[in-house]
């Protein structure tokens, strides 16, 4: 199908709509049981006193069919902002019908337009459809680098020290 694509930042009245994707997100990677937060707390992360975050909408035909979620952090080597791009997700069956490109396209330009010296993201290794998109787009893979993370308890745990 051929659909008309249009990539716009979230609004606040389009959260609700976006925790719904974010939901289909955490659903189609099997992922359902770590989703601890609320709607409530996405709108307050995006657009409270202290935005964490920003994301963008991709609709087809004024359906809301996938989005992105992002934020800005920084190379003390390149001493300039990157892009990190948290999420990507489109609904499967808009898959293949270039709006996973529109959306990855929008967030490139907008990197180059803030001044980013990068663009950056991580992958499931068990999303071979994934890494072959971000193939497509002419990624680097960064098999030298592991990410970390201190979570829940274990976080917890390590401050209280």
């Amino acid at each position: 199908m051929n659909y008309s694509i249009d990539i716009r930042p979230v609004i606040p009245d389009d959260v609700p709509i976006l925790f719904e994707l974010i939901m289909a997100l955490a659903d189609h990677e099997k992922l359902s049981h770590k989703v601890t937060g609320t709607c409530e707390q996405l709108h307050k992360s995006l657009f409270g006193s202290h935005p964490e975050a920003e994301a963008i909408l991709a609709c087809a035909d004024g359906v809301p069919t996938g989005f992105a979620l992002y934020f800005f952090n920084f190379s003390i080597y390149l001493m300039k902002p990157g892009l990190y791009l948290e999420a990507l997700f489109v609904l499967p069956n808009y898959r293949r019908q270039g709006v996973g490109s529109k959306i990855f396209d929008y967030l490139a330009k907008m990197a180059l337009d803030k001044g980013c010296g990068r663009f950056e993201w991580s992958v499931l290794n068990c999303n071979e459809s994934a890494i072959a998109f971000y193939k497509q787009q002419g990624a680097t893979f960064l098999n030298d680098w592991r990410t970390c993370r201190l979570a829940g308890d274990a976080l917890a745990a390590f401050s209280s020290t």
